[in-house]
């Protein structure tokens, strides 16, 4: 798994809302769906392609299986972001110069 699938996955906004609602606390597929105009077929998909980018982990409890985010797809981005934090300060700060010097 690389940062791109977890970029793939949450590039649907199905998909986003999902893992929205999930990071509020573990859900079932019914509570997940509430709200929203989507089959449960379709849902299942979801959740599988967040679950293939370890956004998501499932807990099965007899015959109800819930869903939580999982931290490890997380700390996929938050690698990806720490390359570039670095790189901000730096820029914010030009950025203040210029319009420093255009004010004056």
């Amino acid at each position: 798994m690389t940062e791109n699938d977890v970029f793939r996955a949450l590039a649907d906004p199905t998909r986003r809302t999902v893992f929205e609602k999930l990071a509020a606390g573990r859900m079932n597929a019914t509570a997940l769906r509430e709200g929203m105009a989507i089959s449960q077929p379709a849902m299942s998909q979801h959740l599988s392609v967040l679950r293939t980018a370890r956004l998501v982990k499932e807990m099965r409890e007899g015959r109800f299986v819930y869903y939580e985010v999982d931290p490890e797809g997380l700390a996929l981005v938050a690698g990806w972001m720490a390359k570039y934090r670095a790189y901000w300060p730096a820029r914010v700060d030009a950025l203040k110069d210029l319009l420093k010097d255009m004010d004056q």
